[in-house]
């Protein structure tokens, strides 16, 4: 054996342990943030598709066509229709990033009380 190993020096298992807690916790991190930045951008989409929404609805449900655009106008139903339909996109992505933070934090919880279970079972074996 040479003299680096023995308590001088951590041993892979040690490194790999931190490594592992290290990651888990920048996990977490990113977790938080993106659960964040997804309900930000859910609160903004729903906001935008209603006001798309009402645009459209608007002279159908008032009967007027003209403000000072003509609201029936084809190309501009096109554009609110293509603006809706991005902002439902939007939705989705928001919506399948909240999802996939919610589940990441859920399989770190798992994974750190799988964890805490391990280091019960080995406690008593190293006393």
């Amino acid at each position: 054996m040479s003299e680096n190993d023995g308590t001088g020096d951590r041993s892979p298992g040690a490194m790999f342990i931190e490594a592992h807690e290290e990651f888990a916790q920048h996990i977490e991190a990113s977790q938080r943030r993106l659960r964040s930045l997804s309900a930000i951008t859910l609160v903004i989409a729903l906001f935008l598709s209603g006001s798309y929404v009402l645009e459209i609805v608007y002279p159908f449900v008032f009967s007027q066509s003209v403000v000072t655009v003509n609201l029936l106008d084809p190309t501009l139903l096109v554009l609110e229709f293509a603006l809706l339909l991005l902002t439902f996109a939007w939705i989705f992505g928001g919506a399948t990033n909240s999802r996939f933070a919610t589940r990441l934090g859920n399989m770190v919880k798992a994974a750190r009380v799988a964890e805490k279970e391990l280091e019960k079972k080995l406690e008593p074996n190293s006393a």
